[in-house]
């Protein structure tokens, strides 16, 4: 993982950084909805995921060699989410159009998020080289919104469920991917497939 890389090394080069703290917004996001909603599965999730971002966050900056930038890409998170929250609790008194605003605000920030590696994909198909991909976190991001597509079908949440599906249909193409530019000798894998 990128936690394990970085303390390996001591260094977070070729390491990004806006994918943690996105993800960090992300479930604060998700936590906030599901206290609103009272939905204790949405709050455990999201907590847990929000204090490993963290984790990354810390680590991420105490790695880095771009501390500077880093810490003020975190201190305009912190400000935006200062902002989102103050909007969600002081300017919105109706319960239910606070918990539909939060509700599509989270689902359009979960879009992007999946949405947002398919400019790498233009890259991977011109060089044919699979190498950028990580083959367990497409596993991973796959399991997932596909774990959340259900859940928000079971509960008839469009806000859960809908905006999950981009990320079972770019986990597809990235699967397509890995079988379309994979090497035929494992010796030449471009990327670390996963072990049994």
């Amino acid at each position: 993982t990128d936690l394990r890389r970085m303390v390996s090394s001591g260094s977070a080069e070729n390491v990004q950084f806006l994918p943690f703290l996105t993800t960090c917004l992300n479930n604060l996001g998700w936590l906030y909805y599901g206290t609103l909603k009272r939905d204790g599965t949405l709050v455990i999730v999201n907590s847990i995921g929000a204090v490993l971002q963290a984790v990354y966050i810390s680590a991420f900056c105490l790695y880095t060699q771009h501390r500077r930038r880093v810490l003020m890409q975190t201190a305009l998170a912190a400000a935006g989410l200062c902002v989102g929250v103050l909007y969600f609790t002081q300017l919105l008194s109706d319960p239910d159009t606070r918990l539909s605003q939060l509700g599509l605000t989270c689902s359009l920030f979960t879009i992007s998020m999946y949405l947002s590696p398919l400019t790498d994909l233009v890259q991977i198909v011109r060089s044919r080289s699979v190498k950028c991909l990580s083959y367990s976190l497409t596993v991973a991001t796959f399991l997932t919104s596909t774990s959340w597509t259900l859940y928000g079908l079971q509960l008839q949440d469009l806000y859960i469920m809908v905006p999950n599906t981009p990320g079972i249909v770019t986990s597809l193409i990235r699967f397509w991917l890995f079988w379309r530019f994979t090497p035929s000798s494992p010796e030449k894998f471009s990327y670390r497939p996963l072990q049994a």
